[in-house]
């Protein structure tokens, strides 16, 4: 009797990376053939020249004898404290080491946060566009995904009202994605306050994924979420893998803040979902605290001259040279999200034009409705590369972009 093939879990068809899906694949066939990719796709520091701090990378090798039998669930208490320390300096309210969680990357923490949280059918207000880890997590954790739009038209700032209007009784939590991925917006003060009015009427946690906190540029102020929430319980997550430069060191962590007594139940829920799955990384929960307490090795990338925000301006005057393009300057993070002006194409579909840009020119994008938007006219792109490199790309999308265009009109007047 011939076998049948394996089921799988049916929430999956409502599951979408193309951060690493179809378009990584076939990158990786075309690489398989002697092609070189220029792999625009995710923001892996290591993968460009980038370099862990020294300071954080020698605190992790001085520790190893100490770090081969498993540590407390929640994490290092060092480590913790450190986090806690910081929490607290930024004006956190109820920030302390028992309410840190390490986990293996901010993903981990994230699945495990919304499965603490959520029941069957619930829903997370996610931004659109979003992180889409983010959306698969609240799908595989049994809930339903809401979003609030965050278009390029309002600088990808969402709206307070708008956000509101899309609550209901089963409405469980609100995220923030600020410095925001993938379009590099960073939120006004006024705009936070905003919104933590809208989770305080509505007794919503707040979920602030700030993975990008001190990645700012031409003068762009970070304000973190959980100093204005105050007693509202509010749910902070970071990491060591782009402020460090430290991903393959897979360190991430939540820290909890507000009233203690609206905490308990969650926070217990998480303890026990930390224990189930013994602990995080140990040896590399070493670098947090010299990670946190240590030099700022950040600024000088993303100030003039530096790699990051000279990077920054070679797809800023890319996307100001081409014929086709237009973008929001990111303020922050390590990403841009230009749009393809629609007024040259009958028809434009990014998921299209990035497998185009592949094939032909080598350069592997994503497609932005891989970040839940409706608009099918939107990229992403890391701005890790070299400028020189960056220049040299955008001549190749442009020159993808402009064959695109003759196709269309020349559709165009054969319809005609």
């Amino acid at each position: 009797m011939a076998q049948r093939n394996v089921p799988v879990s049916s929430r999956l068809g409502d599951v979408r990376y193309e951060i690493r899906g179809a378009l990584s694949r076939r990158a990786r066939e075309l690489e398989a053939e002697g092609r070189e990719i220029i792999r625009l796709n995710i923001g892996n520091p290591g993968l460009f020249g980038f370099s862990v701090p020294v300071h954080v990378r020698a605190a992790v090798e001085s520790r190893l004898a100490q770090s081969e039998a498993y540590c407390h669930q929640q994490g290092l208490m060092a480590a913790r404290e450190a986090i806690a320390a910081r929490e607290t300096a930024r004006g956190a309210f109820g920030a302390h080491a028992e309410n840190v969680f390490i986990g293996n990357g901010v993903s981990e923490l994230i699945d495990l946060t919304l499965r603490a949280l959520l029941n069957s059918s619930e829903e997370v207000l996610l931004p659109s566009p979003d992180y889409p880890l983010w959306s698969a997590a609240t799908v595989l954790n049994g809930g339903r995904a809401r979003y609030y739009p965050c278009p390029a038209s309002r600088g990808h700032l969402p709206d307070p009202d708008e956000v509101e209007s899309l609550i209901t009784p089963r409405t469980r939590a609100l995220v923030l994605i600020n410095p925001n991925n993938p379009t590099g917006a960073v939120y006004p003060t006024d705009l936070l306050k905003a919104l933590v009015r809208v989770a305080e009427r509505h007794r919503l946690l707040l979920l602030s994924d700030e993975i990008y906190d001190g990645i700012l540029y031409d003068q762009a102020a970070f304000q973190p979420l959980a100093p204005l929430a105050g007693d509202l319980p509010c749910v902070t997550y970071s990491g060591l893998s782009k402020m460090h430069r430290a991903c393959g060191y897979r360190v991430g962590w939540i820290s909890l803040s507000g009233a203690d007594s609206k905490l308990a139940e969650f926070r217990s829920a998480l303890d026990l979902l930390s224990a189930l799955r013994l602990c995080a990384n140990v040896p590399t929960q070493w670098g947090v605290a010299p990670a946190i307490n240590g030099p700022d090795t950040t600024a000088a990338l993303t100030s003039p001259g530096g790699r990051l925000y000279e990077a920054r301006r070679a797809v800023i005057e890319g996307v100001r040279n081409s014929e086709f393009l237009s973008v929001v300057e990111p303020q922050g993070a390590l990403y841009a999200f230009p749009s393809v002006r629609n007024e040259h194409f009958s028809q434009f579909d990014d998921e299209t034009f990035a497998l185009d840009l592949l094939e032909t020119e080598n350069v592997l994008v994503v497609p932005g409705t891989g970040f839940n938007i409706r608009e099918r006219n939107h990229f992403r792109l890391t701005l890790l590369p070299e400028p020189d490199q960056i220049a040299d790309v955008f001549d190749r999308i442009e020159r993808c972009l402009d064959r695109l265009a003759a196709g269309s009109k020349a559709r165009a007047r054969h319809v005609a």
